[in-house]
């Protein structure tokens, strides 16, 4: 019997390998939460644990040099992913957003997708112990219909959930229509990262 696994889903996990930028973005995510006053009062008032520059700033690569550093990395690694995915492109993924997450003890983020993009990210800052995994869905879940469930030994392309761990550092790029969590986080400090989408 011939076997072959069909319609793969890509998920690349690569790292930042420049200790000095890392401790810069550290240094520039904290900055930013105690001065971005718009989006502390978003983060508070949508329930966000922590804080988040999803809807306040838009101008990060611009407003600070660091981050626009971070894009040109990023960009190599997006390159090398859109590649590894096959896709057919008349000239490369472009940054779409960028914005910066600090999240507390508890905080989580509930399965979602990144629409209106090509690839999605994140690049892990801060990950203090039991800070939580990136829960990845397969996205043929809600089809699966009369499927028995995987058994636990089963091989990880077959699982219904993938669960990435973090750690400083570490980029984690998928396709944006990927259903994916941000897990509860256990840890005492806060875990700093930072989400992008590039189209």
């Amino acid at each position: 019997m011939t076997t072959r696994s069909l319609f793969a889903t890509r998920f690349s996990q690569s790292l930042l390998a420049d200790d000095a930028l890392l401790a810069e973005l550290d240094h520039g995510c904290r900055t930013l939460a105690e001065d971005d006053r718009a989006g502390r009062g978003w983060s508070k008032a949508h329930g966000y644990r922590g804080y988040t520059s999803y809807a306040s700033l838009d101008d990060l690569p611009q407003r600070d040099p660091v981050f626009a550093d971070l894009v040109k990395a990023l960009n190599r690694h997006v390159a090398a992913f859109a590649k590894e995915c096959g896709f057919d492109l008349a000239r490369p993924l472009k940054l779409d957003s960028l914005w910066v997450n600090v999240m507390k003890r508890g905080g989580t983020h509930s399965g979602h997708i990144h629409p209106h993009s090509v690839v999605s990210g994140t690049i892990y800052v801060a990950v203090p112990k039991g800070s939580g995994a990136l829960k990845l869905e397969d996205p043929r879940l809600g089809l699966l219909m009369a499927a028995p469930t995987r058994r636990p030994d089963a091989a990880e392309d077959l699982q219904p959930f993938v669960y990435a761990e973090p750690s400083p550092g570490a980029i984690f790029l998928w396709e944006s229509w990927l259903r994916h969590e941000v897990m509860p986080s256990d840890a005492k400090e806060e875990r700093i990262s930072i989400s992008f989408n590039y189209r």
